[in-house]
């Protein structure tokens, strides 16, 4: 496959005061999201990223309010390979692509996942994304999460899309399902980080987390379970489906957060089963809002619930008319 490199990017990031303390490795991963760690460690020791202008160790600790200076050319950062998959793509220009990620496809390759990736299927889309950070990748959903996802074309259309996630300009909408009858909305606030015990799982944490906001707010309720409608202020691993469990109305189906399931008493054959074989959180991204990268336009886009949790929610209607 003929990689398309070369291009140049050239920018600066604010290290903020609660960056002190910090090394220019770990703050340069948070300030220039999309590089992986040790691409960005090479680029501090060749020098071509920079503290106020002069050369610095990836370990260097920061005081707080250091301008970091990225000026490289980038070449091709993938090894992946281009394979045919197929994906549903509601929308696409020379700027950016957004897809509605079905359930089972895994976004980045990783252990266990070396290929079949969103990522994989992209490169055989658009071989030029080969040039860009994780294929022009700005987000993710986790593997079993349906719904929009926004796709970089461009250099300039990723660094705006980041910019954007950074901001909390871009808008992220979900529908979801949840165990227990809320008597109504509102706003978790709770910081996140990895699980003490669990690696494979985030948490709500006390000490050392990042900042995570969610806002939720009920769309239906049932005798069991509630249909809620949830917005998210910033982006973190399982965020949903963690502060959903952190308020102790955890998503039906989660296998990581949701707890071993319970059947509601009384409930109809049709919904225990529907309950009972649902494989996943249910979860979908169903609105996406931006501003266009070349445009400056505001552009709003939306996927319809799939058929999983369209099913799960005519069992649960149903059960409630069969009292």
């Amino acid at each position: 496959m003929g990689h398309l490199g070369g291009e140049k990017i050239q920018r600066t990031e604010q290290v903020k005061p609660e960056h002190a303390g910090q090394r220019v490795d770990q703050v340069a991963a948070e300030l220039f999201e999309g590089f992986s760690r040790s691409r960005l460690q090479t680029w501090i020791k060749n020098g071509v990223l920079t503290v106020n202008g002069a050369q610095t160790k990836p370990k260097e600790k920061l005081t707080g309010n250091e301008s970091l200076t990225l000026e490289v050319e980038i070449e091709p950062e993938l090894d992946d390979q281009p394979q045919s998959i197929d994906l549903d793509v509601v929308y696409q220009d020379d700027d950016l692509i957004v897809i509605n990620k079905p359930t089972g496809l895994v976004v980045h390759p990783a252990a266990g996942h070396a290929d079949g990736t969103l990522l994989n299927g992209l490169l055989h889309l658009d071989e030029r994304l080969n040039s860009l950070p994780r294929a022009g990748i700005v987000h993710r959903l986790d593997r079993d999460t349906t719904g929009l996802m926004v796709v970089a074309r461009s250099l300039e259309a990723h660094q705006s899309l980041v910019a954007q996630l950074q901001d909390k300009s871009l808008f992220r909408q979900y529908e979801a399902i949840a165990v227990g009858v809320m008597t109504g909305g509102g706003k978790v606030d709770a910081p996140m980080g990895r699980h003490p015990v669990d690696r494979k799982k985030q948490a709500v944490v006390k000490t050392g987390g990042k900042n995570a906001v969610t806002h939720y707010r009920v769309l239906d309720r049932y005798r069991a379970h509630t249909r809620i409608q949830v917005q998210l202020e910033t982006g973190r691993t399982h965020q949903i489906r963690v502060h959903m469990a952190h308020r102790n109305y955890p998503l039906v189906g989660d296998p990581l957060y949701g707890g071993r399931l319970k059947q509601p008493a009384g409930a109809t054959e049709a919904l225990r089963q529907a309950l009972h074989k649902f494989p996943r959180q249910a979860l979908h991204a169903r609105k996406l809002g931006l501003i266009h990268p070349a445009r400056g336009e505001y552009c709003e886009f939306q996927a319809e619930l799939p058929a999983d949790m369209t099913s799960l929610i005519v069992a649960l209607e149903n059960d409630i008319k069969d009292e």
